[in-house]
């Protein structure tokens, strides 16, 4: 698989039917089950002008090869906005050709066309594949999440 003719772009309506099963694996690597429903809501949201919530794929031809979903949001941290890249999948078949680091360049452009403050995003503590890749595009600020679930 060659990396050249791969290209990054914002999704497109027509993309759903390649993007919904990266979807679904991503859930399935986190042990996570979201509903349909919230399905759905991410996906308009992708495409209401309202929301500051974007997918960018990565394409070869007409296939599908992985996602990246982030949000634009302000901060009591900076007088501009963050960028928080939230999700980033890449089909096993078509990873090691550095799709995820070009989908991660992606997100960091539109960062900074909107003049953003920060890129940041998390990953799980054993996720040691993607780790090496952010590793090397990325610092390691020792930050600790903590949840509190609301309902």
């Amino acid at each position: 698989m060659q990396n050249l003719d791969v290209q990054i772009a914002p999704v497109q309506q027509q993309d759903y039917s390649q993007w919904l099963p990266y979807w679904l694996a991503y859930q399935d690597f986190y042990k996570v089950c979201l509903s349909n429903t919230v399905t759905k809501t991410a996906w308009q949201r992708f495409f209401d002008e309202a929301e500051p919530v974007y997918c960018a794929i990565a394409k070869q031809g007409e296939k599908v090869l992985g996602f990246v979903h982030y949000v634009i949001h302000r901060s009591t941290w900076a007088e501009q906005s963050f960028c928080y890249l939230e999700d980033l999948y890449v089909s096993p078949e078509a990873r090691g050709q550095h799709i995820g680091k070009r989908l991660i360049e992606y997100v960091k452009q539109q960062a900074n066309s909107l003049d953003c403050a920060r890129l940041y995003w998390h990953t799980q503590e054993t996720n040691h594949t993607a780790q090496k890749l952010y590793d090397w595009v990325a610092e390691k600020p020792g930050v600790i999440e903590y949840r509190m679930s609301l309902k």
